[in-house]
């Protein structure tokens, strides 16, 4: 089984914890069966990889996650999307990515899933079975739905008969939503199956191409809308497979909180025994007091903190588009590093990072004559390659960088870089 994982989105609705690199399915939240704090992501890919072992699994995502992702999950393919435009291209990229990188034929299957579900085993388990729907010829596109818990406004229903699909109603509200309930209308749980071929078909529609590379020169030039909008809803032979079992997304601190173990997490939190229905999620090294509130969200992050009531946290997305400023803090292959100051006065740009880098990781940087770096080791020893010599840097050392350079950390390394860009270099660095 091919399995293509959805990974695009930028998780705004979980801010200030997420955003347009760290998105929400790359946060540490959910214990897993160890006890052990796993994302989103790496849940999803255990589950997958303990009920289908011999599966192949894709992940499409954009460049910015590409890091994170082999982080999390290791050595797993990744098919990166050259810009954001919905589930349709990226879907389409995919197919291509299976045709001409994998070299499958047209009639192959594969099965799209959303990296950020939380589901049973069996949710997994009846892959299979909606995989076969679009491998016997009978059905075109095979579906997995939920059975609904309850008329919710934030889900698609999939109207069907016998399994066979008759009609979508995208996120209706409560009333419309209680009557399709009542006909055993389903949760669309966004899981697709379909053959390569017809995929590639349907994007054959807005550019020619006949390699992966053709494909992606142009996915500009495919529309931005969803799979469900462009092709779905307009396909005649569809079948669903009914999933029983529990269902979520975990999209907003409402849902996400039904699943932390605990009403706190992080350092410092003192909650009042009283604040009934409430957790607190402190990411800073500050402490914070929560005192008599109720059904309340309180975030911590470097990036900004939310005070909402649960109910509410479900409307965050509109406000947190606001707030256009620099990702504060990222995971990348080596370690991870959070900006300390971020100034920019004209063209002059100047920042500072605490960065952490993992035993035996290196960090690369190009510098140009634009630019400065400083380093200062706080702890830790590692090898510095510049200008062609090794040399050995540990705790106090003060390195002054006007080449490229890389660092091979011996040990855990903890060190402040501090950069300064002058002169019209209006990008960042963020190696």
């Amino acid at each position: 089984m091919n399995i293509v994982l959805l990974s695009g989105g930028s998780g705004k609705r979980l801010w200030p914890l997420s955003n347009d690199v760290q998105s929400k399915q790359f946060l540490k939240l959910l214990k897993n069966n160890r006890g052990e704090y796993e994302s989103m992501v790496q849940r999803v890919v255990r589950q997958l990889t303990s009920c289908h072992e011999n599966a192949t699994i894709f992940v499409s995502c954009n460049h910015s996650q590409s890091e994170i992702i082999q982080r999390q999950l290791g050595s797993v393919e990744t098919i990166l999307e050259p810009s954001r435009r919905d589930t349709f291209p990226a879907i389409a990229l995919a197919a291509a990515h299976l045709k001409h990188k994998k070299h499958m034929d047209n009639d192959d299957v594969f099965v799209v899933c959303p990296i950020d579900v939380f589901a049973d085993n069996t949710y997994f388990e009846l892959l299979s079975d909606v995989v076969a729907l679009a491998t016997t010829g009978k059905q075109v596109i095979g579906l997995l739905g939920a059975i609904p818990s309850y008329p919710s406004e934030k889900y698609g229903y999939i109207e069907h008969n016998g399994g066979k699909v008759t009609g979508f109603k995208e996120k209706p509200n409560v009333v419309v939503a209680e009557k399709l309930i009542e006909k055993g209308a389903l949760w669309n749980c966004g899981v697709f199956a379909v053959k390569i071929g017809y995929v590639l078909n349907c994007a054959s529609k807005y550019v020619a191409f006949d390699s992966y590379e053709e494909l992606y020169a142009q996915y500009s030039k495919l529309p931005q809308i969803s799979f469900d909008y462009e092709i779905v809803e307009n396909e005649p032979a569809i079948g669903v497979i009914i999933y029983e079992g529990t269902w979520k997304d975990l999209g907003t601190w409402n849902t996400l909180t039904e699943e932390i173990s605990g009403n706190s997490l992080g350092k410092y939190v003192l909650l009042s025994e009283n604040s009934a229905n409430t957790h607190v999620l402190n990411m800073l090294d500050i402490p914070i007091i929560v005192q008599d509130v109720e059904d309340t969200v309180v975030i911590a992050s470097y990036d900004g903190i939310l005070v909402s009531s649960k109910q509410g946290s479900s409307f965050l997305k509109p406000l947190a588009e606001q707030i256009e400023i620099q990702p504060m803090y990222e995971q990348r292959s080596w370690g991870d590093y959070r900006i300390l100051e971020y100034n920019q006065k004209g063209d002059n740009l100047t920042i500072v990072k605490r960065v952490r880098i993992e035993p035996g990781q290196a960090v690369t940087s190009e510098c140009t004559d634009e630019m400065r770096k400083v380093i200062i080791v706080l702890g830790g020893k590692a090898i510095l390659t510049n200008k062609g010599q090794d040399s050995i840097v540990s705790t106090g050392s003060l390195i002054d960088i006007r080449s490229d350079f890389s660092l091979l950390a011996a040990t855990e390394v903890q060190l402040i870089e501090i950069t300064c860009y002058t002169e019209g270099m209006l990008e960042v660095n963020r190696s």
